[in-house]
């Protein structure tokens, strides 16, 4: 059995007999873990193990681990601080910023590898253009050139650590106010103005970017659909002009972005896929899984199936193995560093 194009979630710590039959399904090949399916770092071991060994090949289990808002599981883990402290640090001293982030992206897919956890949708790439309060902090820095070199060197320590990045929210959800989890966002920029957003898109695609995240955001000077459901930005742009071939996400089926742009669910799956979407997260909406799986009528793409199976986590060290290293404590050093206030430097004849 191949993986399918659904990735669903799961209402607690435990797989339960009904989740089980769902997770058999051809059409899911992955999970998405929440805040309310860790209890503990034991228990999460037991639950993505039970994930894996489901089916065979082993279903995708993926979390959002961003760090700071962003970061589903907190005690037994080190607490990572939002994106933008790193891009403070690049700031003050470019290598040191550019150090810290590949160490911290390595801490964060280390810590989840070390637990079976295949993937964090990380590092968002969005530019910090100081209107998306979804975005915030979440964002590097302003500067496109800041965040490719930043997200690329959290990429690579990602990729150190065993784990596949996803660059998120492609082409850009930072020049928009509106958040997508309720509403649809519109940027009414053309593609020649968007080309900051898609810079460091290219950097990390050059670098072997392994999967992209597509927004639900509208562009209408650019297609009438939004990008997580249009031919147009994953076809024509991502794949060929920016020559990406790995795996590309939609954004959240269920968020009120996608239910603003196409009916119901099974409509925005089918839209998503003809888009060239390879998976679809269904999150919170259990009835919306059940309708998919009774009603999405899609033949298998081998291609598609070839590019998930590649994103499965490779061997690493267990918990206690981890920490013993010397590198997990150099990273935990570097992470109490960053948690300080940053640094002000102040010129005596000019500060007013």
């Amino acid at each position: 059995m191949s993986l399918g194009p659904l990735m669903i979630d799961l209402a607690g710590t435990t797989v339960t007999a009904e989740e089980r039959e769902l997770l058999r399904h051809p059409l899911v090949g992955g999970v998405i873990l929440f805040t309310r399916n860790y209890s503990g770092p034991d228990e999460l071991t037991a639950l993505v193990r039970a994930i894996h060994t489901a089916r065979t090949p082993a279903l995708i289990v993926a979390v959002d681990q961003e760090g700071g808002r962003v970061q589903r599981f907190r005690p037994g883990f080190s607490l990572l601080p939002p994106a933008r402290r790193i891009g403070h640090e690049f700031d003050l001293n470019a290598r040191a910023g550019l150090n810290l982030a590949r160490s911290l992206g390595w801490l964060m897919a280390a810590e989840l590898r070390a637990h079976g956890v295949d993937i964090s949708f990380a590092p968002c790439v969005d530019l910090d253009y100081g209107l998306s309060e979804v975005v915030g902090d979440r964002a590097f820095h302003a500067s496109s050139e800041a965040v490719g070199q930043l997200a690329g060197a959290w990429m690579h320590g990602m990729r150190d650590a065993g784990m596949a990045a996803t660059a998120k929210h492609f082409p850009g959800h930072g020049a928009v106010v509106a958040d997508s989890h309720l509403t649809l966002p519109v940027d009414r920029r053309s593609l020649a103005d968007l080309a900051p957003d898609l810079a460091p898109y290219r950097r990390l695609i050059a670098n072997g970017l392994p999967a992209v995240m597509a927004a639900h955001v509208l562009f209408p000077a650019v297609d009438p659909a939004p990008a997580s459901l249009s031919s147009r930005w994953i076809r024509d742009v991502l794949r060929g002009e920016l020559l990406f071939q790995g795996v590309v996400f939609a954004d959240d089926l269920s968020m009120g972005g996608a239910a603003a742009a196409y009916g119901d669910v099974v409509t925005r799956a089918r839209q998503a896929l003809s888009a060239g979407c390879d998976m679809l997260p269904v999150c919170n909406n259990r009835a919306g899984v059940i309708e998919l799986l009774d009603h999405l009528d899609v033949e298998p793409q081998p291609a598609s199936s070839l590019r998930l199976v590649r994103l499965h986590g490779r061997a690493s060290l267990d918990r206690s193995q981890l920490e013993a290293s010397a590198e997990w404590q150099r990273a935990r050093e570097l992470l109490a560093q960053s948690a300080a206030p940053p640094a002000l430097t102040l010129d005596a004849e000019t500060n007013t």
